[in-house]
């Protein structure tokens, strides 16, 4: 397992969910959920900045079939913003039914569901972010795809 700080995002078209590991990949938390306003780019930065991040992981919504639609491209197109604005190598993880983990866990937890919409974006990134530490433990690489500028 490699050690340092990863960063998970959850790419929405109004709002960002990002959530932390510590530095031993053991722990993530949630960190806050970002609106998309023209400083969501400087805020991600600002957040990997301060935790020291050596990797973003920004979640890759495939479609159930495992295709890739408008929803993936987008989140592409994003990451690669991520990457420019931060300087910081992004990996794509399979996102799949995050968002569903999401607002099921914050049910379970007791949450009212007219309320989940501040912190569900944040769940996302924590369970994306939970799944990619899960499979480098698993396989010891590195997970999902490193982003690289399509040509």
């Amino acid at each position: 397992m490699r050690f340092g700080v990863r960063l998970g995002i959850d790419v929405g078209q109004a709002r960002i969910g990002v959530a932390r590991s510590d530095a031993s990949g053991s722990v993530v938390v949630p960190v806050s959920t970002i609106r998309r306003d023209g400083r969501d780019l400087a805020r991600i930065a600002g957040v990997a900045r301060q935790h020291e991040a050596f990797e973003i992981i920004v979640g890759l919504p495939l479609g159930l079939s495992g295709d890739e639609g408008q929803a993936a491209q987008r989140a592409r197109h994003y990451a690669g913003l991520v990457a420019g604005r931060t300087g910081i190598p992004v990996r794509l993880v399979d996102e799949r039914l995050s968002t569903v983990t999401a607002h099921s866990a914050l049910h379970e937890a007791g949450l009212d569901s007219r309320k989940h919409r501040a912190v569900v974006d944040q769940v996302a990134a924590t369970v994306i972010l939970e799944q990619a530490l899960a499979i480098e433990r698993s396989t010891g690489d590195a997970p999902g795809e490193p982003w690289k500028e399509q040509t």
